[in-house]
């Protein structure tokens, strides 16, 4: 691999979406369709915009590489390499205003993601993970990424999307978790994981995620020395079930009173 190719093409990505992305937010003109057969899973202009804006950099820069995106799906290539996206992640948020939402760019290759972004462009924060780097960089400037360590569970911090984390027995687990901790918060998007990167917060747990939810999180999380899994402590790379942990303990803990589904 060409780290220093992957990390110009990953920014440049993550420049073009901002670029594409920005000009919706809080426009007050914004529309959202409903893809969901059942439910409401809302995609609007800004999603697509983001993500052509991605697909253009990767054909100029790295056509070799293949892509999976929320929006427009799997473009094919030969390199190995495969860049997995999502232009918005948390459109309920973009929708609503509020600055959870993020630009998510992972680069994977076969054993799973290698390097991530998760951007923020309204805040103008973006978190990078891989090849040597766990960094930030916002208006405070540029700093590394460091999770917080081991703690006991009782004095963790604990982020998710959905008060009802999934299924009844989904949400029955994780609130096992969250009756054990000492602060929990909703709705945070993808920036939960980026705050467990930035050494705020001890645990991240959510359930029904797809790849391109997760990976940019998995890549930046692990640089900074946390843990990503599934529910069961195996990959999570895939979606599904994820619990992300800043150190060993709160992982461990965690872990033993989400497996009883």
């Amino acid at each position: 691999m060409d780290h220093d190719n992957i990390i110009a093409t990953a920014h440049a990505m993550a420049d073009a979406a901002r670029a594409a992305v920005l000009p919706y937010f809080r426009s007050g003109a914004l529309v959202a369709e409903n893809k969901a057969v059942a439910g409401f899973d809302p995609v609007t202009a800004a999603d697509r915009a983001g993500e052509r804006a991605i697909l253009e950099v990767l054909e100029a820069e790295r056509p070799q590489d293949a892509l999976i995106g929320e929006e427009f799906g799997t473009r094919p290539g030969q390199s190995g390499l495969t860049w997995v996206v999502d232009p918005v992640d948390g459109t309920r948020g973009f929708m609503s205003g509020t600055p959870t939402w993020g630009v998510l760019i992972a680069l994977s290759d076969a054993s799973g993601p290698v390097y991530g972004l998760i951007d923020q462009p309204y805040i103008g924060e973006r978190f990078e993970g891989g090849f040597g780097h766990a960094r930030m960089v916002g208006p405070q400037g540029e700093c590394a990424l460091g999770v917080r360590g081991e703690r006991p569970l009782s004095e963790a911090i604990l982020f998710t999307t959905f008060p009802e984390v999934g299924s009844d027995s989904e949400g029955a687990a994780f609130r096992r978790v969250a009756e054990s901790v000492r602060l929990v918060r909703y709705g945070m998007d993808c920036y939960a994981y980026a705050l467990l990167a930035a050494g705020q917060i001890d645990l991240v747990i959510e359930a029904g995620l797809n790849s391109y939810d997760i990976q940019a999180p998995i890549a930046v999380i692990e640089a900074a020395g946390g843990i990503v899994t599934d529910w069961r402590g195996g990959p999570a790379r895939e979606g599904g079930r994820v619990l992300a942990a800043a150190g060993r303990a709160q992982h461990e803990a965690a872990l033993a009173l989400l497996a009883d589904l």
